[in-house]
């Protein structure tokens, strides 16, 4: 048996959701700034009330930024933020 199989495998989830996150936030935010809004307030007005109307239907983004959990997208804005 080689000693391969005696350790557990870890996988990076986290860092290939933070990766997903990133791509659809600077999607949506391109597509609200082609559409003449201010992205980073219409992104802090979808994160707080999660109402889907503050994304534009443009390029796809307001089904793009639906996809995100809304918890975990706190959580990696807060990450990055800090540095973490």
């Amino acid at each position: 048996m080689d000693n391969l199989d005696n350790y557990t495998r870890k996988f990076k989830i986290a860092i290939d959701k933070d990766a997903e996150i990133h791509q659809i936030l600077t999607t949506v935010y391109q597509a609200l700034e082609e559409k003449g809004y201010n992205p980073i307030n219409q992104i802090v007005g979808y994160i707080l009330s999660e109402d889907p109307t503050y994304i534009t239907n443009h390029n796809n983004a307001r089904t793009l930024i639906r996809k995100i959990d809304r918890d975990e997208l706190l959580q990696v804005l807060v990450r990055r933020y800090l540095g973490q």
